[in-house]
């Protein structure tokens, strides 16, 4: 079982006698909530490890972890990505037009119930078979039936293309997309940044979520782009990076989690802490973004005198279990011995 976390938290000195840090040609002192980020990724791996062999409860003897729903350390391991990567990206053609097709319907409302209501009502998901009438016939009636049709988990703007509801616009946008020739020129770009790049282009699709678009793309066959090539920090992540290393952060946080990916392991070591990875894959540059945006939630109960950026004090959601088995389908070019 994980130990408590508030009990192997370092004293409240501003450097743990590390010193500083130096990132993007600047000092750096960290915070308390340095060392919680390392204890945290630690802790919540170890849930993790224990849900998936489908041991007993209780997995943490952590009461904040108990209590609250935090994501996995490892973004393709949590729920809405694994059902990305089994039931969507690698069921059905492999035709790549295709896979952007679907991966991109899916992610617009990131929502695996409106996925599988399309999936259901229209049949096979296919570019080639895409009818405008036929999928807003479907979205409209769920919608009228008080069916939320997108996720709360972060905001896809809607486009203003000249539909009246938000979900015929990002329609709109999914064809204009796929008429022009956005497929092709994500797959073919030199970078996974001039990838992000094309997607950063069309109508309401700002930096973070042109990122976790690219990012969900690249769990296909077809790409070939390490995690680690660049990343966008999130609201979420600047919230927590505010509250490891304070306003002297601002602006580099790229560099941030860089560091933090470069030197997980030098940290895991000086703090005791177990962490073999998700079956031997280090923490990756979008892992170590969305771990400072869980650690920002964190520490609003760890540490509630370390203030981010936006200020919020409470962590909204409560974990529920849903007693259901947990599935681990990961892109088999990452030789995962779990992968699908």
């Amino acid at each position: 079982m994980v130990t408590l976390l508030q009990d192997r938290k370092a004293p409240a000195r501003p450097d743990f006698g590390m010193g500083t840090v130096r990132v993007g040609g600047r000092e750096l002192r960290p915070t308390p909530v340095f060392d919680t980020y390392w204890r945290f990724a630690s802790a919540r791996q170890a849930v993790y490890e224990a849900r998936l062999a489908r041991r007993a409860q209780p997995w943490t003897s952590d009461p904040i972890l108990a209590k609250h729903r935090f994501t996995n350390c490892y973004r393709a391991a949590d729920r809405v990505s694994q059902a990305l990567i089994g039931e969507v990206i690698y069921r059905g053609p492999q035709e790549w037009e295709d896979v952007f097709f679907r991966t991109l319907l899916f992610k617009i409302f990131n929502k695996e119930s409106t996925w599988r209501l399309l999936s259901r009502e229209v049949g096979e998901v296919r570019w080639e078979t895409y009818d405008y009438q036929v999928y807003d016939r479907v979205l409209s009636a769920a919608f009228g039936r008080g069916e939320r049709l997108y996720s709360a988990a972060y905001i896809v703007p809607p486009p203003q293309l000249g539909e009246e509801r938000k979900h015929r616009n990002h329609l709109r946008l999914l064809e204009m997309m796929m008429t022009s020739r956005a497929p092709e020129r994500v797959l073919t770009a030199p970078t996974l940044r001039e990838a992000y790049e094309v997607l950063l282009g069309y109508p309401a699709i700002g930096p973070f979520l042109a990122y976790q678009f690219v990012i969900d793309l690249n769990y296909a066959a077809e790409m070939s782009f390490s995690e680690m090539d660049f990343v966008v920090p999130g609201p979420g992540a600047r919230d927590g990076i505010r509250k490891c290393f304070g306003p002297v952060a601002d602006g580099i946080e790229a560099e941030v989690i860089r560091y933090m990916a470069d030197t997980q392991d030098e940290h895991f070591a000086r703090l005791g802490l177990s962490f073999s990875g998700l079956r031997g894959r280090p923490l990756q540059l979008i892992d170590c973004q969305n771990l400072f945006c869980e650690v920002d939630k964190y520490a609003r109960v760890a540490h509630p005198d370390i203030a981010g950026i936006s200020g919020r004090s409470r962590i909204k959601q409560t974990y529920r279990s849903s007693g259901a088995p947990m599935p681990a389908w990961f892109p088999p070019k990452w030789g995962l011995d779990a992968s699908c």
